[in-house]
């Protein structure tokens, strides 16, 4: 069963579960105060729920996560992921930036390097 450590927490998980659905069921939250409340609840819309996958392997980007995540207050960086987009394969590490939208900051930047889109594997959407 893979595990995803998050905010200082362990979770087992299971393989297949969208990441967003397992951290909430389990008492965590992939969204940042208000936006708990105000999000798309999983489509792939608003990009609340932005979370850097720090270690382990998310498979690839959704269309809709290319789509959101290619456009402010989002860019492509590296290991950056929607949570309501990715279906857990195995064990990761995340990592949650502050504010709203949970995305890089000039606060809180560390370094990461926009990529080019081409750079992304993309699979076909899927209905979440």
């Amino acid at each position: 069963m893979p595990k995803v450590r998050f905010e200082g927490a362990e979770y087992d998980v299971e393989e297949g579960e969208r990441l967003r659905d397992a951290l909430r069921s389990r008492g965590a939250q992939p969204h940042n105060g208000e936006s708990r409340w105000f999000n798309c609840k999983g489509f792939g819309t608003c990009g609340t729920c932005a979370v850097r996958v720090v270690s382990g392997d998310a498979g690839p980007m959704t269309g809709r996560e290319r789509w959101r995540l290619g456009f402010p207050p989002h860019e492509r960086v590296e290991g950056m992921r929607l949570a309501c987009q990715v279906r857990v394969r195995g064990d990761l590490e995340l990592e949650k930036h502050p504010g709203f939208w949970g995305h890089l900051t000039d606060e809180g930047a560390r370094g990461e390097q926009p990529i080019a889109p081409a750079d992304i594997p993309v699979e076909p959407t899927e209905t979440p």
